[in-house]
């Protein structure tokens, strides 16, 4: 398999995890009550969706196509998440937070230990940056 396809692969990878952490977010944004954390949700939403079009640009710019949706795994994990969260917004953060550190962190990081070319690690590390920013910003929500 050439090297651009692998890439692809990896990217496309990361792309359905960044549209899961998408549809948990909105699980979020419908049971939540409080309005800062309600707003707060959004923001990330937002900028979630701004790494997912980079990423499906990206993957575009290799020649591939780019996966539309977090894949048939991903969306029984995502209806398992939304039957099982909890209606209390402290335990929402903290099962946002496990979300971001276990997926949208390690494991992310784990998914794109292959060979990336320059642009497309770069756009992986800004995406691993950001679920670790959103993690830092809903950890500062339950101190604070």
């Amino acid at each position: 398999m050439p090297k651009e396809n692998i890439v692809v692969e990896e990217l496309n990878t990361l792309l359905r995890g960044t549209y899961m952490g998408i549809r948990s977010l909105e699980h979020y944004i419908q049971k939540v009550e409080d309005d800062a954390l309600k707003s707060e949700s959004q923001s990330m939403q937002q900028e979630t969706k701004l790494n997912a079009q980079k990423l499906a640009e990206r993957i575009q710019n290799l020649g591939g196509v780019p996966a539309d949706s977090e894949g048939a795994s991903g969306r029984m994990h995502s209806f398992m998440h939304q039957m099982m969260l909890s209606d209390d917004s402290d335990k929402m953060v903290q099962d946002a937070i496990k979300g971001l550190d276990k997926y949208g962190v390690e494991y992310s990081e784990e998914i794109v230990k292959g060979d990336l070319d320059p642009i497309s690690k770069q756009l992986v590390e800004e995406v691993i940056d950001t679920n670790r920013r959103h993690a830092e910003r809903l950890k500062h929500l339950l101190d604070g």
